[in-house]
């Protein structure tokens, strides 16, 4: 009996760490992000490791994008939306831009930390 008790108590420490990173990579965080002539303001400055959703608006008077992580949202006209999708696995500093010429220049660029 005590043998089991000792047994199953070893397995739930071993198993304790992998359901907690199981759970923060599970972790799924939606950052809006408004667009205007030339900056972008995001809701959420700092997220956690795992899925964030951008939900980009364009509330600005030309085109805009927006680039984070290798991945780069269509270009977005005044008025309209749009979703980038981004999983991060590691935290660090995520430089964030509008691809379009003379945007990033102009100021549309950031940082995004993932702790």
């Amino acid at each position: 009996m005590l043998r089991r008790v000792l047994l199953l108590g070893l397995l739930a420490a071993l198993l304790a760490p992998a359901a907690v990173a199981s759970s923060r990579a599970a972790t799924t965080t939606t950052d809006s992000v408004r667009m205007t002539e030339f900056k972008f303001v995001l809701t959420k400055r700092a997220v956690p490791r795992g899925l964030v959703v951008f939900k980009l608006v364009n509330r600005g008077t030309v085109p805009h994008d927006f680039k984070i992580k290798g991945k780069t949202s269509a270009k977005i006209q005044p008025g309209r939306r749009g979703t980038v999708r981004v999983r991060f696995t590691k935290p660090g500093k995520y430089r964030y831009v509008c691809t379009l010429p003379g945007h990033e220049a102009s100021g549309m660029k950031g940082v995004l930390r993932v702790r």
